[in-house]
């Protein structure tokens, strides 16, 4: 994406961002304290579509999320490959976050971007190139805020972000050990 094109993005968003309700994200809290037992299952369903290595990612009732690979990875090139989805709702799930705190809190939010890269080594192939000893998956991953928020001081934002990055179930997925079981159907 060309600076212009990240640029002209970054002003319809701007002109467009819609504050979300303070009073229902209250309540949304305070049923969260009130049974901090429960827990949801979320799922997707991922369908290779034939086509190389596009594969249609089904979620809830929504239109097929489409996840492919670079041509320097034998795809297409038609969306996101799975590393680069990983580290969207990464940045998602931290910005969803930096806004919902930042609405509690009583600030005006006029902007959230999170710039997200990590570093991953390829020559695996997955699984059918170099199978030497080396780490398989994104080895660091690098997260930058920049936030638009009025009301709240340079401290009080980057104790923000700190909090969200405790509570983020994307981040602390990435970060934290996870039970993991692939099986045949």
């Amino acid at each position: 994406m060309t600076a212009t094109a990240a640029n002209e993005i970054v002003q319809t968003f701007e002109k467009t961002f819609e504050p979300i309700d303070r009073d229902r994200l209250h309540a949304l809290s305070e049923k969260g304290r009130s049974d901090p037992s429960v827990v949801k299952t979320v799922r997707a369903k991922t369908i290779a579509e034939g086509r190389r290595f596009r594969h249609l990612n089904y979620i809830r009732n929504l239109e097929p999320h489409v996840v492919d690979e670079p041509p320097a990875l034998l795809g297409d090139d038609t969306a996101p490959n799975p590393t680069e989805a990983l580290l969207a709702a990464l940045g998602t799930c931290v910005a969803v976050g930096i806004q919902a705190n930042a609405v509690a809190r009583g600030w005006t939010v006029k902007g959230i971007t999170i710039e997200s890269e990590g570093d991953i080594n390829i020559t695996s192939v997955w699984g059918t190139g170099d199978l030497s000893e080396k780490p398989v998956g994104l080895t660091t991953v690098r997260l930058k805020a920049h936030l638009d928020i009025e009301g709240a001081s340079a401290a009080e934002l980057d104790e923000l972000v700190t909090h969200a990055a405790q509570w983020s179930p994307v981040l602390n997925t990435v970060k934290n050990p996870v039970d993991v079981t692939l099986t045949r159907a």
